[in-house]
């Protein structure tokens, strides 16, 4: 596995978040269990981003591995 994370997919993933809800996003772009961490980066520089949702409703998580705004997107996969 490369120093750069591999790009799931160009577009967010939205997903139904419960308030207070723990979720772990993947940062390597391997998981296939996308946009979460299912253990692929193991022996890897990469870990998962815990993120807690602060209320119910959708949060858009990124595919692309490139947001500055980490684990949401913040539409970087546009200029990829």
């Amino acid at each position: 596995m490369s120093d750069a994370p591999k790009i799931a997919q160009k577009a967010p993933y939205p997903v139904k978040v419960e308030a207070g809800k723990t979720y772990f996003w993947c940062t390597c772009g391997q998981s296939g269990a996308q946009p979460f961490c299912d253990g692929s980066h193991q022996g890897s520089a990469f870990a998962p981003l815990k993120y807690t949702a602060e209320e119910d409703g959708t949060a858009f998580f990124c595919g692309c591995k490139a947001t500055s705004n980490a684990p949401l997107c913040d539409g970087s996969h546009s200029t990829l």
